[in-house]
């Protein structure tokens, strides 16, 4: 055996070599510049020995195949490096390209995941055995961080499987696959029982095929399905649907990855190979380079990584683990509480003020069960001890030594108070004691409990079963402890937490607020309620802004209002009004129009099902300001947004960037591609400079509350970034 820094190698007495990869400089193998000097070094002994050599074998001494491209590489990717880093790209696509003609048979050995670059570089291989297990995964993820596979995945998929299965089965949604699922795509040849038979596997592969090319290098070869242009009926007659389709997800928000992805595939389908890796060469480093690909990989990866990390705790900790919650209520937002406890394998005491209401609670959990053991995603018997862990219960006394509450009642202080009075006598001592409010301050709430530093704010999102946020809040007295085992719940739970600190709205509710306000001051202002929908949605908002307001309900809106501002009142500050207030009141007082639930809103409603806009909107608010150009709506509501929470920073409801960044994401629907709140202002055309620019522009041409907050102006002006002035360890216990 001999071996260079990072790939070993091992050559048997048939001549077999087995080249594992294990990065020491790096917990899982990734693409970056060590690995293709590596590559490029064995190759060229591969080729040195080959006369010697019967076929080679790809595997990875660590727990993961392979991870993909080295992502901080990435970030460095700049548009006046573009041809050093278009170097690198060709470079590495091209050390694949001599991998698959190296003359002898290549298998690639897959323990463990293979994705990205790791997928790609089991493609090189003419054959590919994967061990059959929950933790192999496959797949070509890149467009999730705004890029497509840039060393060979698109040409070599494409040529496998088609240009239509290539796109919808692996690129365009970033899909990834089980062992089991990658073999019946294609993706994987050959399916191994243990670890310890994948070599042997791959090795009398070889022995039984010693002269093996790929498919797409024997004259001939035909993509199946077709190729764009070749007259084939069914390829030419399904391929313009493929970006129709694209255009009515996107809804022109800016997502330039599944275009370039599109492009690529369907361009490099009508050429050779090595011109078709140019092509998507090409177009990798379009995306590479260009600044939606850096907001994404910043978010879905970097500040990801930050909010799931330890938070400062020692990482030899012993997480505390749950073993019984008692939900407190079984409206919608405690029994999907309530399931995503019981699917955690934690017992679950679902309360509530009669025995029927918490029966209902409880069968909202037997649907979700229901409809997976009908689709397959869980077996019957998996289904019933999930449900089993469920007990409806009107009792409080069925909480007898349980160590987790979470209240989930109705917004109202003296409501919470009553029914953690009523439980806090049956808890286990030390309890974890959390409220899920969506809006009232975590310290005043605690003063209604018997240990204040044991409570804390534990904000799900609806519907709890899909979202994956958790919000949790520190009140004045809760302990670094308290913290810590909210941290833990999470991850047992499989929440992303992002922490706060106290204050009336905390963070999403408090910024999300400001992007409603700023659709319902637009229509005060008669700007067209459609232009307002097609803005949010160009934007990158999963649901148009006035959409969403019914679906949260107006009376709620104007009650969450009108506490704010008792509040302001109480404490003897004043309460600076803002125009939406105005549309608000109109909509419930003077048209009775309340949202989904109450049949009208802004739309109207057939029960349920939303028809259409309501055609008394011009009437009641005008609807003929056609002088706001789209691009400034779109920018208002962004805007509202990044001003808001920069202000929490300033005020520290808000500690780290990353907890803004991902919280605004996957809690409140701020769109993708900004990479997050704050990011959408640190990668801001001319970063925060030129988002203070266009702040000052906006507050000049509409309100002052676009003015830029001072603290942004003083990174502005020293040329810095948020993520930079806020760049310390995130808040976590001890």
């Amino acid at each position: 055996m001999s071996q260079n820094s990072i790939i070993r190698w091992d050559r048997d007495d048939q001549g077999v070599v087995v080249l594992t990869i294990d990065d020491p400089s790096q917990r899982v193998n990734t693409m970056n510049a060590g690995f293709v000097d590596a590559l490029a070094s064995t190759l060229d002994r591969i080729e040195a020995e080959r006369d010697s050599i019967t076929g080679v074998v790809v595997t990875s001494g660590k727990s993961t195949f392979f991870a993909g491209g080295d992502l901080g590489d990435l970030r460095g990717a700049t548009k006046d490096r573009i041809e050093e880093f278009s170097a690198f790209v060709d470079r590495n696509s091209g050390l694949l390209r001599r991998l698959e003609t190296i003359g002898r048979p290549v298998v690639a050995a897959i323990n463990g995941s293979a994705l990205g670059g790791g997928l790609e570089l089991a493609l090189a291989a003419h054959h590919r055995v994967a061990v059959d297990d929950p933790k192999t995964i496959v797949g070509l993820p890149e467009v999730t961080l705004g890029l497509l596979p840039g060393a060979g995945g698109v040409v070599r998929s494409v040529r496998m499987l088609g240009v239509e299965r290539a796109l919808s089965e692996l690129l365009l949604q970033g899909r990834k696959h089980s062992a089991r699922s990658a073999h019946e795509l294609g993706l994987v040849d050959e399916l191994v029982e243990t670890q310890s038979e994948l070599v042997a596997a791959a090795k009398k592969w070889i022995v039984d095929h010693p002269d093996a090319v790929q498919p797409w290098d024997v004259k001939g070869h035909r993509i199946p399905g077709g190729t764009p242009g070749d007259r084939s009926e069914q390829l030419n007659s399904r391929l313009p649907a493929i970006p129709a389709l694209l255009r009515k997800q996107l809804k022109g928000a800016n997502y330039p990855a599944p275009q370039n992805i599109i492009a690529a595939a369907v361009e490099g389908a009508q050429v050779d190979f090595d011109n078709a890796l140019r092509i998507e060469a090409r177009y990798f480093v379009d995306l590479a380079t260009g600044q939606v690909a850096k907001n994404m990989i910043q978010a879905f990866f970097f500040d990801m990584q930050a909010v799931n990390g330890s938070r400062g705790r020692s990482a030899d900790r012993t997480p505390w683990r749950a073993r019984k919650v008692v939900v407190l209520g079984a409206g919608m937002m405690g029994a999907g509480i309530a399931y995503e406890c019981a699917r955690a394998g934690i017992d679950v005491v679902l309360k509530d003020v009669t025995l029927d209401a918490a029966e209902r609670g409880k069968g909202y959990s037997n649907k979700l069960v229901e409809k997976q053991v009908a689709s397959g995603r869980t077996s019957q018997e998996n289904g019933d001890a999930l449900l089993s862990r469920i007990l409806p219960t009107d009792d409080p006394a069925a909480a007898e030594g349980a160590d987790l509450v979470i209240e989930a009642v109705f917004e109202d202080p003296a409501v919470k108070a009553q029914v953690l009075g009523e439980i806090e006598p049956f808890l286990a001592e030390g309890a974890l004691i959390g409220s899920n409010t969506s809006t009232l301050p975590i310290t005043g709430l605690a003063e209604n409990v018997g240990r204040p530093e044991d409570f804390i704010g534990l904000h799900f999102f609806s519907p709890v079963d899909r979202m994956p946020l958790l919000e949790i809040i520190k009140g004045e007295k809760t302990s670094d402890d308290t913290l810590s085992r909210a941290l833990d719940l999470a991850k047992q739970i499989a929440k992303t937490p992002i922490v706060v600190n106290d204050s009336r709205g905390f963070f999403t509710s408090r910024v999300i607020g400001t992007f409603i306000n700023e659709a319902l001051a637009l229509l005060g202002e008669g700007v067209p309620a459609t232009t307002i929908e097609q803005a949010s949605s160009q934007a990158g908002y999963p649901a148009p802004v006035l959409q969403l307001a019914d679906e949260l309900n107006l009376e709620l809106l104007r009650r969450v209002r009108d506490t704010a501002r008792q509040a302001a009142e109480d404490a003897g500050q004043s309460w600076t009004g803002h125009p939406a207030e105005a549309v608000l009141d109109a909509m419930l007082s003077e048209h009775g129009r309340a949202g989904r639930l109450a049949g009208a809103g802004f739309y109207e409603y057939d029960g349920r099902k939303r028809t259409r806009l309501w055609t008394g909107l011009a009437d009641a608010f005008g609807g003929g300001n056609t002088a706001v150009p789209l691009g400034d709506v779109v920018e208002r509501l962004l805007f509202a947004e990044a001003i808001e929470s920069v202000k929490c920073l300033d005020e520290g409801v808000l500690e780290a960037v990353p907890d803004a960044n991902v919280g605004s994401i996957l809690g409140i629907g701020f769109p993708g591609w900004t990479g997050g709140v704050l990011q959408y202002i640190d990668g801001y055309d001319g970063g925060v400079a030129g988002f203070v620019a266009r702040a000052r522009q906006l507050a000049q041409t509409y309100h002052q509350r676009f003015s830029p907050p001072a603290s942004l102006v003083e990174i502005a002006e020293s040329g810095g970034t948020l993520a930079d002035s806020r760049a310390a360890v995130l808040v976590g216990a001890p």
